[in-house]
């Protein structure tokens, strides 16, 4: 939803700015008790940045055939995600996990589903370079969008230089920044002070996943995660899956099966779920932590069986659901 648009003209260039309700520079009545983004000392966002990362991010033309752009994984109207198992990238190459929505990434400690980019800016490089995602060499790359004018200019007039990967890393981590989600109907009700927002089934399906339920270990308010990486017993056995997360960047056995814990915002806009996609429905999710998960030997110890009479299993999924933020439709 667009409040109103601000144009800035750069040398020669005229880029039209979309300022959102829910961005970084909304009024008060969107705010929550969400902590201020913490923006690297190099890379504080300004309007004019986060246009260019908005242009780079939807360019297909970072790809080395000019046919998947960032966007085509983090879709808008799907809260950043794609609704696919894996993703598509370039040649008709398949990606080996899920796109996460990137709603909220100015939040994350860490980045990626092992947890071990410590910032946006590093992350931005590696489905840039990533040979089954857009598969282009960043020094192509720079000089094929150097000789754009806009992105040259644009680069002169923020960053006082020519178009680098400097310059594609910042402009991207910045817009990546303002995409932020926290006007969903729960933040409404609990945050917002508006108590028609929920309904009476939705706060018990809350109480359920607050009180009842282990879920909020693992999914706190107000971002719906803690951030960590854990195993969430999605396999019994990892022997013959080819990802087994974490591990794979520890190369220590009592990583296999750890994966980031992610946000259940804009959950009901993000299926298929889990790092593979390998689960369809909310409802299955459900079930797959209702039975105890799968037992894995390093499954977190969190996850245990429950019992839920129909009628909670609704409420609860209907809690859920207040947590979709439309805000960017």
């Amino acid at each position: 939803m667009i409040l109103f648009r601000h144009t800035v003209f750069f040398i020669g260039v005229i880029f039209v700015i979309p300022i959102f309700i829910h961005s970084c520079f909304s009024s008060k009545s969107t705010l929550s008790n969400f902590k201020a983004i913490e923006e690297p000392k190099d890379n504080l966002s300004t309007l004019e940045k986060i246009e260019l990362g908005r242009e780079l991010f939807f360019d297909k033309r970072l790809s080395i055939n000019d046919s998947i752009a960032c966007a085509s994984c983090h879709i808008p109207e799907f809260a950043f995600s794609d609704r696919k198992k894996v993703s598509d990238g370039v040649y008709g190459r398949k990606t080996e996990r899920n796109s996460p929505s990137i709603l909220n990434a100015g939040y994350l400690p860490t980045v990626m589903f092992d947890g071990h980019l410590e910032t946006l800016e590093k992350q931005v490089i590696v489905p840039i370079q990533e040979h089954v995602e857009m598969d282009m060499n960043m020094l192509d790359l720079i000089k094929k969008l150097r000789a754009i004018q806009k992105y040259q200019s644009a680069a002169q007039f923020i960053f006082k230089r020519d178009f680098d990967p400097f310059v594609l890393t910042r402009s991207i981590a910045a817009y990546e920044r303002s995409l932020i989600s926290k006007n969903s109907r729960f933040d409404q009700y609990f945050y917002q002070g508006n108590k028609k927002a929920m309904s009476k089934d939705e706060l018990k399906g809350w109480q359920l996943f607050s009180e009842k339920l282990y879920c909020i270990q693992c999914h706190p308010a107000p971002y719906f995660t803690t951030y960590k990486v854990e195993n969430n017993g999605l396999y019994k056995d990892y022997s013959a899956i080819n990802d087994k997360g974490k591990f794979r960047i520890e190369n220590d056995s009592s990583f296999i099966g750890f994966f980031k814990i992610p946000s259940l915002r804009n959950i009901e806009l993000t299926y298929p779920y889990m790092h593979d996609g390998s689960i369809t429905t909310l409802e299955d999710v459900i079930q797959h932590y209702q039975k105890g998960a799968s037992g894995n030997k390093t499954q977190s110890k969190i996850i245990q069986k429950f019992n839920l009479s129909l009628k909670e299993k609704n409420q609860l999924l209907l809690f859920l659901k207040t947590l979709t933020d439309t805000s960017f439709d």
